[in-house]
């Protein structure tokens, strides 16, 4: 896996010209959820959709 700055910079490089901050802020917080998100299910913390469904309908 690439290193976190490098991603982050691949990712602003992939950018239309005009973007703006907000776009870069947006687009670099995906990242890290997405990046977040793999580390979850390398580590095996996922639950199944069944799971999900019958925690939402204790709500």
């Amino acid at each position: 896996m690439q290193a976190v700055k490098q991603e982050a910079l691949n990712t602003i490089a992939r950018l239309p010209e005009d973007a703006d901050m907000e776009e870069i802020m947006y687009r670099l917080y995906v990242l890290e959820n997405i990046r977040r998100g793999q580390q979850d299910v390398a580590q095996g913390k996922t639950q199944s959709a069944e799971e999900v469904l019958r925690d939402i309908q204790t709500w």
